[in-house]
């Protein structure tokens, strides 16, 4: 049984943008990803899940907190209640350093022989991700830090609302010039493979730039960046 072809439409702008938002269409493309990489092309051992963070969030310090066991009971009209001790709380910040935390729309593959560990990740890339120099930046760090562990990735931009080269920040940031993409390439997939050929550490790169109506590429997804296996 053959795959369906589906061209790569544009989901950022009318008409498709205005009759779903792409959001709603990522996280169906992230569950897609996971169902096919579980059911076709995982070996035993790997699993696949969805990660994903999306605009503002607020995270409270535990430190913060002093939570109440209240009990209650009634004798007549008097009401009983207790009070748990107060946590400890940190002094205040030495200050505050500005920052940004980037949208991820995620999927990562984990290997189960050892417990769960991250051995890849294909990263769809938001609007968000391209947008300030400090988003572009933060998106381009994650990359790197997993390529410096030694974990796969895949990155896709179909974004077509926003002009900029994520992948060519991956490599400004690790202060490499080799295998940019041309500048004006909006729209590409990139596969990042780790691996220790000897004594040399390395990463094979897999460059794909993408165009609207055709179909999506078929790339390499390593899963022991140490042995350089790798399912497609």
């Amino acid at each position: 049984m053959r795959r369906p072809v589906v061209p790569l439409l544009n989901h950022f702008h009318p008409p498709l943008s205005a009759a779903r938002r792409w959001e709603s269409f990522y996280s169906s493309w992230a569950t897609k990803l996971v169902d096919a990489l579980t059911g076709r092309w995982l070996p035993p051992g790997y699993i696949a899940e969805e990660h994903a963070h999306f605009g503002p969030s607020v995270e409270i310090d535990v430190g913060t907190f002093e939570r109440e066991a209240a009990a209650t009971g009634e004798e007549g009209s008097i009401a009983l209640a207790t009070a748990g001790a107060k946590v400890w709380a940190p002094p205040a910040a030495d200050g505050v350093l500005p920052s940004v935390f980037p949208d991820t729309f995620e999927v990562r593959v984990l290997s189960t022989e050892t417990g769960p560990k991250l051995v890849a990740a294909i990263e769809l890339i938001s609007p968000g991700n391209k947008d300030r120099a400090a988003e572009r930046r933060a998106f381009a760090t994650k990359c790197a830090s997993y390529l410096y562990q030694g974990i796969s990735v895949i990155i896709v931009d179909i974004v077509t609302s926003r002009r900029a080269n994520l992948h060519n920040e991956i490599l400004g940031l690790m202060e490499t010039a080799d295998l940019p993409l041309p500048p004006e390439t909006n729209l590409y997939a990139v596969a990042y493979r780790p691996l220790r050929r000897g004594a040399a550490d390395e990463i094979e790169v897999w460059r794909t730039p993408l165009a609207l109506g055709q179909t999506l590429p078929t790339l390499p997804l390593g899963l022991r960046a140490d042995l350089g296996s790798a399912c497609k």
